[in-house]
C-alpha cells in the first residue's frame, strides 16, 4: 500500500468517525425527557403551597381564636420535611432555573418557618397572659371574702376586662390607649395586692408584646410564597417546554440526517455491489491466471526434475562410457593383432594343403621337396614367433574385456532396475555397491571406506533410492578440494528402518546456508557443475518413501548426510513420482 492509499484510508476513517459522532450527537439530543423529575417537582411545589396556605390559615385562626394552642405543631414537622425536600432538589436538579428558584424558595421557607414559630410562641404567650389577667380580674370581682375594691380600682378592672381582649384581637391605637389608661388607673389604686400587681404586669406585657405579635402577623401576611411558587412553576414549565421543543427540533434534524445517511449508504451499497462484481471478475481472471501459472510451474518443475535426471544420467553415461572404453581397448587391440597373424596362418595352411595334394598325387620328388621346404619354413616361422601362444593370449584378453563390459552393463542394469518392477524389496548395501561401481570414474582419487552392517531388505523404488545415493556421493566428491579425500559409507538397522550415512572430509557447509541446502535451485557449486536440484529431488524422494534425511556439517571438517528409510513405506507414500 503506497502513501496515497494510506492517506486516503485515514481520511475515509476520519469522515466515518465524524458522521458517526454526528449521529450519536443528534440521538443524544433527542433522548426523551424524564418526566419523573417534573412530577416530583410539581408534587413538591404543591406540597409547599399547601403548607404555606396552612401556615397562613393557622396564623389567621391564631389571631381570632383565644384558645391556647399546645406546644409544637404538625405543621412544624411538615415544614421541616418540605424544607429538606426543597434543599435536596436544589442540589440534585439539572435545571438552572429550578436550582436558582428552589434556592430562593428555600431561603423564603426558612424565613417564614422561623417567623411562624416565633409568631406562634408570641401568640401563645400573649393568650396565656390575657387569660391569666382575665382570671385574676374575675377572681377579684367574685371574691366575697375580701374588702370590696374601690370605685377607681373597679373602674380600672372593668376597663381592663373590656379593652384587653379587644386590644389583643385588633390591636387598634384607641384600644391601646384605653388599655394604657386602665393600667395607669390600676397602678394608682390604693388597694394594691398581689393579684392587682399581676394584672397590672400582664397589661404592661400585652402593651409590649401585642404590637410585636401584630408586626410579625403583618410580616407573615406579606411573606406568602404563593406568587413565588406560581412564578417558579411557570418558569419550570417554560423551561421544560423549551427543552421539549429543542428535542423536537433535533428529532427533525435526526430524521433528515438519518435519511441523508440512508441515501448515502444506499449509494455506497450500489457502488460496493458494482465493485464486488468487478472484483469477482478480477478474482476469476486472476484465479485463471494463477491456475495457468501453477500448471506451467508444475510443467516447469517436471522439466527441471527431468533435466536434473538427465544431468545425472549424463554424468553416469559419461562414467560408463569411460569405464567401457578400457575393456573395449583390450578387445580392439587383441582383434587387431589377431587380424595381423591370420594371413600367416592362412598362408601356412595353404602350403600344407598343397603339399598334401602333391603327396596324394605322387608328384615328382623335386616338387615335393620344394613344397616341403616352403611348408616347413612357414611352420617354423609360426613356431618361432609363438603365434599360437600369442593368439591364445589375445583371445584371453578379449574375453576379459568383454567380461568387464558385461559386468558394467549388469551394474548399470542393476542400478536402474530396468528389468524389475518400480517398487520392490531391496538391500541398500547392494544399492550402495551398484552406485559405487557406476561412480567409479569419479572415485579414482577418492578413498572409499565401506562400513556396511547386517541390514534387512526394505520396500522401496530401487531406481529412486539409487539416484539419491548417486547424488549424495557425487556431492561428497565435488565438496573435496581437488576431488581428493575420503568418503565413508555406513549402513545400519535403526528402529523400524535402515539408516545410511554418507560422510566426507571435504570443505563442509557454512552455517548461514545450512537451512537452504534442500531448497530448489540453491547451489554453492560453480556455474555448470550443478543445477541446485540434486538435494531437493533427493529430499523429495526420501520424503515420498516416508523417510527423512538430515545433515551435519562443520566448515573445514566435512559433512555427513544421514538417510533413514522405513522397512515398509506408509500407505499414503507416493513412490511413482520423482
Amino acid at each position: 500500500m503506497n502513501k496515497s492509499e494510506i492517506l486516503q484510508s485515514i481520511l475515509t476513517g476520519l469522515i466515518a468517525l465524524i458522521m458517526l459522532g454526528a449521529l450519536v450527537f443528534f440521538y443524544d439530543k433527542t433522548e426523551a425527557v424524564d418526566l419523573r423529575e417534573q412530577n416530583e417537582v410539581m408534587s413538591l411545589l404543591n406540597g409547599v403551597k399547601e403548607i404555606d396556605s396552612r401556615w397562613d390559615r393557622e396564623v389567621q385562626r391564631a389571631r381570632v381564636d383565644l384558645g391556647v394552642e399546645p406546644e409544637g405543631s404538625p405543621l412544624d414537622d411538615a415544614g421541616d420535611k418540605a424544607l429538606r425536600d426543597v434543599t435536596r432538589f436544589a442540589q440534585l436538579t439539572s435545571s438552572n432555573t429550578l436550582r436558582s428558584g428552589l434556592t430562593e424558595l428555600r431561603n423564603a421557607l426558612i424565613h417564614k418557618s422561623d417567623l411562624f414559630r416565633q409568631f406562634r410562641q408570641e401568640n401563645r404567650n400573649n393568650k396565656l397572659t390575657l387569660q391569666a389577667m382575665l382570671q385574676d380580674i374575675a377572681g377579684l370581682n367574685a371574691d366575697s371574702t375580701q374588702k370590696r375594691p374601690s370605685v377607681t380600682l373597679t373602674q380600672a378592672l372593668d376597663r381592663l376586662d373590656e379593652t384587653a381582649t379587644q386590644y389583643f384581637l385588633h390591636g387598634q391605637e384607641a384600644q391601646r390607649a384605653s388599655l394604657q389608661t386602665a393600667a395607669a388607673q390600676l397602678g394608682s389604686a390604693t388597694a394594691v395586692n398581689e393579684q392587682v400587681k399581676r394584672i397590672e404586669q400582664a397589661a404592661q406585657t400585652l402593651l409590649i408584646q401585642v404590637p410585636l405579635e401584630l408586626e410579625h402577623f403583618s410580616e407573615l401576611g406579606r411573606l406568602s410564597t404563593g406568587p413565588r411558587l406560581i412564578n417558579l412553576t411557570l418558569s419550570f414549565n417554560n423551561e421544560l417546554e423549551e427543552s421539549l421543543q429543542e428535542k423536537e427540533r433535533y428529532r427533525i434534524y435526526l430524521v433528515y440526517y438519518a435519511s441523508a445517511l440512508l441515501v448515502l449508504l444506499m449509494y455506497f451499497g450500489v457502488r460496493i455491489k458494482i465493485a464486488n462484481q468487478t472484483l469477482e471478475h478480477r478474482v476469476e481472471e486472476r484465479t485463471r491466471d494463477l491456475s495457468d501459472a501453477l500448471k506451467h510451474l508444475k510443467e516447469s518443475e517436471s522439466q527441471l526434475i527431468q533435466s536434473e535426471k538427465m544431468s545425472s544420467l549424463g554424468q553416469m553415461v559419461a562414467g560408463v562410457a569411460h569405464e567401457i572404453n578400457t575393456p573395449l581397448a583390450y578387445v580392439k587391440n587383441s582383434l587387431g593383432q589377431v587380424s595381423e597373424k591370420l594371413p600367416l596362418i592362412d598362408s601356412a595352411l595353404g602350403n600344407s594343403e598343397k603339399l598334401l595334394e602333391m603327396l596324394g598325387a605322387g608328384s615328382d620328388p623335386e616338387g615335393l621337396s620344394l613344397a616341403f621346404q616352403q611348408t616347413s619354413a612357414q611352420v617354423g616361422a609360426l613356431r618361432q614367433q609363438h603365434v599360437i601362444e600369442e593368439l591364445s593370449s589375445l583371445v584371453k584378453d578379449g574375453l576379459f574385456g568383454t567380461g568387464q563390459v558385461a559386468e558394467i552393463v549388469g551394474n548399470l542394469k542393476n542400478f536402474s532396475r530396468l528389468d524389475r518392477s518400480k517398487v520392490a524389496h531391496s538391500n541398500l548395501n547392494d544399492s550402495l555397491n551398484s552406485t559405487l561401481l557406476l561412480a567409479k570414474h569419479q572415485l579414482k582419487a577418492v578413498t572409499v571406506n565401506k562400513n556396511f552392517g547386517e541390514i534387512p531388505e526394505i520396500t522401496c523404488a530401487p531406481s529412486q533410492i539409487n539416484q539419491v545415493f548417486l547424488n549424495l556421493i557425487t556431492n561428497a566428491v565435488q565438496a573435496m578440494p581437488g576431488e581428493k579425500g575420503t568418503i565413508t559409507l555406513t549402513s545400519s538397522k535403526d528402529g523400524d528402518g535402515v539408516a545410511v550415512e554418507v560422510q566426507d572430509d571435504g570443505a563442509g557447509i557454512p552455517p548461514e546456508v545450512m537451512s537452504k541446502i534442500f531448497d530448489p535451485f540453491f547451489t554453492t557449486k560453480e556455474i555448470g557443475k550443478g543445477t541446485g536440484l540434486g538435494l531437493s529431488i533427493s529430499y523429495k524422494i526420501v520424503e515420498q518413501h516416508g523417510g527423512k534425511i538430515s545433515v551435519e556439517s562443520k566448515p573445514g571438517m566435512g559433512t555427513k548426510f544421514t538417510v533413514w528409510l522405513p522397512l515398509t513405506p506408509p500407505a499414503e507414500a507416493q513412490l511413482e513420482g520423482a
